[in-house]
C-alpha cells in the first residue's frame, strides 16, 4: 500500500465536506414497520428536522459561503417533497440514503437493489439529476452493494472508513465517513429511560472535533462532517457548527467541497488507483488448532 500525500486541487493542504443525512421519520418507520406505535415522542423529535433544523443548517451554510451534500431517503423526499427542490435550488448536493433507512442487517441484496432504485428515481424527478453518490444507512456494505453501484453509474460511496481520504473499493471511488465526526453518537438522546447517558456538553464535541480537524489537516486528508437536521439543528448545535467552520475556513489552505466534488476530484487525478482496495472477505477461522 502507498503511503503517499494525498493531493488535492488548487494547493489546498486538506478538505473539509459539510454532509448532512436528512433521516427525519424514516429510521423510525424502519424500526416499527411491522407494527406503528400509538405514540408521538420519538416522532415529533424527529419531525423537527424537516420543520426547523433544515431550515437552520441551510442558513447556516449560506451564511459561510458553503455548499453541502444532504443525503435523503426516499421516504422522507416523498413525505416531504419541499425538500429536495429547495436543497438543489440552493446548489447544495443530493445524495441517496435509501429508501426507509433499511438497516443492511436486515435486508438481502434484491431488496437492497429495489430499494435503491427506487430512491434514485425519486430524487432525480425532485432535482432534476440523477445521484451522484449514495450513503448507507448506519454505514454498512457489502459486497455485492457496491457490485449494484457501480452497474447503475454512481459516481462514489461514502459509507466506509478504510482511510481519512477517498479511495478506491472494488472499483467504487469512496468517499469516507468517520464515527468521531457524527453528531449522533454524541447528541442523539429519545428519553423516556431508553437512554444510558445524557447528550454530551457541545463545548466538549467542538474541542473533540477541531483536536480531529487539526491532525487531519496536517497529514492532508479529508474531514467529514456528519450531521442530522433533527439533532444539530438545535440552538446549542447550530452554534457549535458555526465555530467549528469559521475556525476551518481561517486556516487558507481547506478546500470546501461537497463529496460529488471530491469523488470527481479523485477519479480524475493522481491519486486514482493509487489507494485501490478489494472488498475481500475473510474466510471463518474455524476452531484454533495447535501447530507441530
Amino acid at each position: 500500500m502507498t503511503t503517499a500525500r494525498y493531493e488535492w486541487p488548487g494547493g489546498h493542504r486538506s478538505a473539509c465536506c459539510f454532509s448532512a443525512d436528512v433521516d427525519a421519520e424514516s429510521p423510525w418507520l424502519w424500526t416499527h414497520r411491522d407494527r406503528v406505535p400509538p405514540t408521538l415522542g420519538q416522532l415529533e423529535q424527529r419531525r423537527f428536522g424537516p420543520r426547523v433544523g433544515l431550515g437552520r443548517l441551510r442558513r447556516l451554510l449560506d451564511d459561510a459561503g458553503l455548499r453541502g451534500s444532504f443525503y435523503v431517503p426516499g421516504v422522507v423526499a416523498e413525505m416531504h417533497p419541499e425538500i429536495v427542490p429547495a436543497l438543489a435550488a440552493e446548489g447544495h448536493e443530493i445524495g441517496c440514503h435509501g429508501w426507509f433507512h433499511e438497516v443492511v442487517a436486515d435486508i438481502d441484496t434484491a431488496e437492497f437493489e429495489a430499494a435503491l432504485d427506487d430512491s434514485l428515481a425519486i430524487l432525480e424527478d425532485q432535482s432534476g439529476r440523477q445521484p451522484a453518490g449514495f450513503r448507507s444507512p448506519a454505514w454498512e456494505m457489502t459486497p455485492e452493494m457496491l457490485a449494484a453501484l457501480k452497474a447503475r453509474g454512481l459516481a462514489y460511496d461514502s459509507s466506509l472508513m478504510g482511510f481519512d481520504h477517498p479511495y478506491e473499493i472494488d472499483g467504487v471511488v469512496e468517499v469516507p465517513v468517520q464515527w468521531l465526526t457524527d453528531d449522533a453518537i454524541y447528541f442523539r438522546f429519545f428519553g423516556g429511560g431508553a437512554d444510558k447517558w445524557p447528550p454530551v456538553a457541545p463545548g466538549q464535541v467542538l474541542e473533540s472535533w477541531l483536536s480531529e480537524w487539526r491532525e487531519v489537516h496536517a497529514e492532508g486528508g479529508l474531514f467529514m462532517i456528519t450531521v442530522h437536521p433533527w439533532i444539530s439543528g438545535r440552538g446549542q448545535r447550530i452554534a457549535l457548527l458555526r465555530t467549528l467552520l469559521a475556525e476551518i475556513a481561517a486556516s487558507g489552505e481547506v478546500w470546501f467541497a461537497t463529496a460529488e466534488e471530491i469523488a470527481r476530484h479523485h477519479a480524475r487525478s493522481a491519486n486514482a488507483g493509487r489507494f485501490a482496495v478489494a472488498s475481500d472477505l475473510p474466510a471463518p477461522v474455524g476452531p484454533r488448532r495447535r501447530r507441530g
